[in-house]
This record gives C-alpha cells, sequence and structure tokens, in this order.
C-alpha cells in the first residue's frame, strides 16, 4: 500500500485508467482475432471489412495513448500482411480454375 498522499492519489487514479482503458484493449483485440478468423476460414470480403475495423479501433487506441503507436502499426501490418496473403492466393486459386 503507497505511504504518501501522493502516492495513494496515484494508485487511484493508475486503477481508473486501466478500468477505462481496458475495454478499448480488448475491443482492439477481438476485432483484430475477429479479421484472423475470419481471413482464415476463407471469407475475404467479411475478412475485409474485419481488417477496416480492426485497423480503425487500433488507430484510436494509440490516439487515445492506450497502446503504443508502434504497437498498433505493427498488429496492422501483421494483419494486412495476412489479408494480402489470402487475397493473392485466392486470386491464384481462380486463374487456375
Amino acid at each position: 500500500m503507497p505511504g504518501s498522499k501522493s502516492a495513494q492519489k496515484q494508485a487511484r487514479v493508475a486503477g481508473k485508467r486501466r478500468l477505462r482503458n481496458k475495454s478499448t484493449r480488448s475491443l482492439c483485440k477481438t476485432n483484430t482475432t475477429k479479421a484472423q478468423r475470419l481471413i482464415s476460414s476463407g471469407e475475404l470480403e467479411p475478412a475485409r471489412q474485419a481488417v477496416v475495423a480492426a485497423i480503425s479501433s487500433l488507430d484510436k487506441a494509440a490516439e487515445k495513448g492506450i497502446i503504443h503507436p508502434n504497437n498498433a502499426a505493427r498488429r496492422k501490418s501483421r494483419l494486412m500482411k495476412k489479408l494480402n496473403k489470402a487475397l493473392s492466393s485466392a486470386e491464384v486459386e481462380q486463374e487456375a480454375a
């Protein structure tokens, strides 16, 4: 338990911020997982929309300071890489057919 008054207040503030940020972090994680699941299942049009939603939520979290901007950029990059790979493999399959 913090001893000084200022340390006690900082603990209270940190707790409030943690609770407020938790929902945004959870939304980011949910949107990213949903997009990855759609990409892996091969549903590319819904996956594209889910990726847009995930990128938007990551950008908002980075803008608010909930996650680091480089963390958001890394997650967006990985998501787009998976989507583009799935789209290119779908095009190859269509050309072969």
